[in-house]
């Protein structure tokens, strides 16, 4: 038997430090958890009479890395271990076991790592922040508050639900876009194909028969002799605006003003403002539901929020509430969140279920999304097909013009 070093929380939320005598770091946890103390950091001591050991522990070859760390997997694993802990397995034996099941990758070797260090004496929430590649600040704070009440089970629960969520959220975005993207670029590979091959074909019809041509006619000709001499251009116009985009976002000034523009565009714009809310009321309400103290969640959620305007709010919230505040009041002020937004906020304070509150009206603007989304869908389908027939039928009516004039003179 060892002994080990701990620093852990009582039932009551106080700290106490001390040792215990243990074959493993597993067990000694187990045991203090046996006596109604939830560790939250155990360290191997001096061997009790066992014989020592001083070969290095063995570690497991890592495969190499191609890529970045699939979110669907880390989803997985997140499902996986929250079940298993729930089931009592210890967790080295839990991270072992769904990291031998796991392909190779970013995620699987990060795993290792924090399997020997944890089985080496560090908590699980120190060793997942040494990999901030695979599990960001929100997921080891969460394991962290876990840890520190002894509900690790029902925190990776809760933290598997709201990445399913947001996985859930971010796939009917995509999902909506690939419709009109799609028809877009073979619109436009079928235009520039007419401009390319069709169009020089009559251009050389009327030069030859020395026409006067209407100014319809002469500005598609123009505009097909510019796009067959410099058609490499096509693909940079795009590209050099998503490009000085980039380089605006550069500034938090421009990050904010770009974001604010974003918001002001319709049904699209709704949809960005309304997504960037819902992830900061759920993860907001994960965190509080977690024991995080609101003002460190606020914290993380201002980190981890891609939106300037909602991150600018967020920072306001966490003033207003350090200066004695309510949480509902510098909201309001903010002018960022909707009037019932702050309004069930302010109820979930009087009545002590904010995060209750929070994670329903992250639902609700879920549920708004799919809806909005699903207006997007029915006012792109027939914009698209008006603007290729405003296209097609401008080139075929400035193309027989000169013809039905010809014509006409015969």
């Amino acid at each position: 038997m060892a002994k080990f070093t701990f620093e852990a929380m009582t039932s009551a939320g106080k700290k106490t430090k001390g040792t215990i005598e243990a074959g493993s770091v597993e067990e000694a946890t187990e045991k203090l958890r046996g006596k109604g103390i939830f560790p939250t950091k155990v360290k191997g001591g001096k061997s009790g009479g066992a014989k020592k050991n001083n070969a290095a522990p063995v570690k497991k070859k890592q495969g190499m890395i191609i890529g970045g760390v699939d979110q669907k997997q880390l989803t997985m694993f997140t499902r996986q271990l929250a079940t298993l802990q729930d089931a009592g397995l210890p967790i080295v034996r839990s991270l072992t076991l769904l990291e031998e099941q796991m392909k190779p990758g970013l995620l699987k070797n990060a795993l290792m790592d924090v399997s020997d260090d944890v089985n080496s004496g560090s908590t699980f929430s120190d060793a997942l922040a040494k990999h901030p590649k695979c599990f960001d600040n929100l997921y080891v704070n969460m394991v962290k508050a876990g840890e520190a009440g002894g509900v690790l089970d029902t925190i990776m629960d809760r933290l598997s639900d709201f990445r399913e969520k947001a996985a859930k959220l971010k796939k009917q975005l995509v999902s909506a876009m690939v419709y009109p993207v799609s028809v877009m670029m073979i619109a436009g590979t079928i235009l520039t194909g007419i401009m390319i091959m069709i169009v020089p074909k009559f251009q050389k019809i009327f030069g030859d028969m020395g026409m006067e041509l209407p100014s319809m006619t002469t500005v598609l000709i123009d505009l097909s002799v510019w796009m067959e001499n410099y058609w490499y251009l096509i693909p940079v116009i795009p590209f050099s605006f998503w490009l000085c985009l980039k380089l605006i976002r550069l500034s938090q000034k421009g990050r904010f003003a770009t974001d604010w523009l974003f918001m002001k565009i319709p049904v699209a714009g709704e949809i960005y403002e309304k997504g960037a809310v819902s992830r900061f009321c759920r993860t907001t309400g994960t965190l509080i539901a977690s024991g995080v103290p609101i003002l460190e969640g606020l914290s993380i959620v201002k980190n981890a929020s891609s939106n300037e305007v909602v991150r600018w709010a967020i920072g306001e919230i966490h003033s207003g509430i350090k200066e004695g505040e309510s949480m509902a009041a510098p909201m309001k002020a903010t002018n960022v969140f909707d009037p019932l937004l702050v309004n069930m906020v302010d109820v979930g304070e009087e009545t002590g279920e904010v995060a209750k509150m929070m994670n329903k009206i992250a639902d609700g603007y879920d549920a708004d999304i799919e809806n909005l989304v699903g207006a997007m869908m029915s006012l792109i389908e027939p914009m698209l097909i008006v603007g290729m027939g405003v296209s097609v039928g401008y080139i075929v009516i400035a193309l027989f013009m000169p013809l039905i004039s010809m014509m006409g003179n015969m």
